[in-house]
């Protein structure tokens, strides 16, 4: 099993460039499974979980060829193919390891009137039921059954049907699931309080590029036009607004100054005000943002909220660099009840973490000291990592098959901009 190696206390400086987003990604691929003709998609990251569901796509019956890259290029072009849908069922080997592939149940639903998938997996950071999704497809006149762990939906004779859909709260893979099934069902469909995440506007820009009618872009209200079918498209995904603000993080915790190649200011909005309400000095060049630190790091108080407001994908990440402010932080984890895993392993490190239910007080250290650690998640073990950058003597951050999943060739990016960092293999 790999590990990855940080010797702390190196300024960063450089530009990282930013890959295309893993959670706009994973929404886009199963779009192909909703025309017979191709889907291009450029500037696809490099990821186990882009892997993952291509295996996926493929057991469904989705071709799949990659061009235009070498092998030590950031990002992938891939074009996707669904002549025909081989078959309806997401079975769990596959589905277990990523929470994503529910994305598979609208498009095979509205394009194939059936799906049975595996209830999903993914990271351990607490309790994600899919009802809403299910609900809002029963509201396109869906029958679902839930039996032995699978999802077994089945759409009317003559498929779906426009409905209106209300979310009872905020949920970004619901709203993702419904806004696919809906582009092929007949009539119009209507989807209030739905989530504004900008993955969500990636995901209906692509949709509208290969057909679908759209309106209500980046509001919580979508309106939906079914088409009686799509056609294909070349689609670009959007940069990833969580792995920007990460290495905006390494940048403010080590004190440097990096560009974030390619970032756009308006999908991360909040994490930009808190970089600057931390004292971090943000600004627009013509390559991308670029966030410089003098070392001083002053306290927030953060609470996680449903886009626009600071994303729960960030709180790890601030709390590794707030773990040396110069002050007491607050955060609040409002999204998921179990996300502060990494808080023992921050402490392990020299922190100051107090966990209070549902907040974490953080109490700023002089200096953190590196130490063997371990990953519970994706985001926890880039918080750890960051921690690493800054910490004095060395870190090793185990079961990086996490940090796999979201961040394309992390170490490569981070030596280039100064890092002392590598991967190891315990075999």
């Amino acid at each position: 099993m790999d590990r990855i190696i940080i010797r702390g206390g190196r300024r960063l400086e450089g530009e990282i460039p930013i890959s295309g987003a893993k959670n706009a990604a994973l929404t886009l691929l199963p779009c192909a499974l909703l025309t017979d003709e191709p889907l291009t998609l450029r500037n696809l990251p490099r990821l186990a979980d882009v892997d993952s569901f291509g295996h996926l796509l493929n057991q469904l019956g989705v071709s799949i060829t990659v061009e235009g890259s070498k092998p030590k290029d950031f990002g992938r072009v891939m074009t996707l193919r669904a002549s025909n849908v081989a078959s309806t069922v997401a079975p769990y080997d596959i589905v277990r390891k990523m929470r994503a592939s529910i994305l598979v149940l609208g498009p095979l639903l509205a394009r194939a009137g059936e799906a049975t998938v595996s209830l999903p997996g993914g990271c351990a950071i607490g309790n994600r039921p899919i009802d809403l999704h299910l609900k809002a497809l029963e509201e396109l006149g869906a029958e679902i059954e839930l039996t032995a762990g699978y999802v077994r939906a089945t759409a009317p004779k003559g498929g779906l049907v426009g409905g209106r859909i209300t979310f009872p709260i905020v949920s970004v893979g619901a709203t993702e699931n419904a806004l696919m099934a809906a582009v092929l069902a007949k009539g119009t469909t209507v989807i209030e309080n739905a989530a504004r995440e900008p993955e969500i506007t990636d995901l209906a820009k692509c949709l509208v590029a290969m057909g679908a009618d759209i309106e209500g872009l980046r509001t919580d209200t979508l309106t939906i036009r079914g088409k009686d079918k799509l056609h294909g498209a070349t689609y670009a995904v959007m940069p990833d607004r969580i792995e920007a603000g990460s290495y905006a993080c390494a940048a403010a915790i080590t004190g440097g100054s990096v560009l974030l190649g390619g970032a756009r200011r308006e999908t991360m909005p909040a994490i930009l005000s808190g970089l600057t309400d931390a004292g971090v000095h943000v600004a627009d060049e013509p390559g991308g943002i670029r966030i410089s630190a003098n070392g001083e790091i002053k306290p927030l108080t953060l609470s996680t909220a449903p886009y626009p407001a600071f994303p729960t994908d960030m709180q790890a990440q601030f709390m590794a660099m707030l773990a040396l402010a110069n002050g007491t932080s607050l955060l609040t984890e409002s999204i998921f009840e179990n996300r502060y895993m990494h808080v023992p392993e921050l402490n392990r490190m020299g922190a100051d973490i107090e966990v209070r239910g549902r907040s974490a007080v953080v109490r700023g250290v002089k200096a953190l000291t590196g130490a063997p650690v371990m990953a519970t998640d994706l985001r926890a073990s880039m918080s750890l990592v960051l921690a690493g950058l800054a910490a004095q003597g060395e870190t090793q951050v185990a079961r990086v098959y996490h940090l796999d999943r979201g961040y394309e060739r992390l170490e490569e990016k981070l030596q280039a901009v100064g890092a002392d960092i590598e991967r190891a293999s315990d075999g």
